[in-house]
């Protein structure tokens, strides 16, 4: 019987090579054409700017993105802090310090939430209004 279980296993794991080597074969397939590659790259290059990754993207609205998807992973983090929060003070179970650490839990995570939204309307007010934080080629002090 062990030895059938060997067998078993051996012949699965090199069935799932197989389909490995030949799924990367089928697809370099398309390689061997004339001008694949240049084809490639220009569906590529299509695809990243209807993707909203356009090469033509100014640093100022890449850097505007990425403090957005951050100020929003943090807002996720609130979520789960006042969900854990909510779960220990329901399932305290009448101790008092249970439910003070719940209380204090829920408290930080609202001051954290406040500190996020002073931080998003900050970026907004910097990214939105000021000439230089849109990425122009204006800087804020002309003669």
């Amino acid at each position: 019987m062990k030895k059938y279980k060997i067998v078993k296993n051996l012949s699965l794991a090199f069935l799932l090579v197989i389909l490995f080597f030949l799924a990367a074969e089928s697809q370099a397939a398309d390689l061997l054409k004339p001008d694949a590659v240049a084809e490639t790259r220009e569906q590529g290059i299509e695809f990243a700017g209807t993707a909203g990754f356009a090469l033509t993207t100014e640093v100022g609205d890449v850097v505007a993105s990425v403090i957005k998807a951050f100020i929003a992973l943090l807002g996720i983090i609130f979520v789960v802090l006042i969900v854990l929060a909510g779960n220990k003070w329901m399932n305290a179970g009448g101790d008092e310090e249970k439910v003070r650490e719940a209380k204090d839990t829920i408290r930080h995570a609202i001051i954290g939430l406040i500190i996020i939204i002073a931080a998003y309307a900050i970026t907004e007010f910097v990214f939105k209004n000021l000439p230089w934080g849109s990425g122009s080629n204006e800087t804020p002090y002309t003669n």
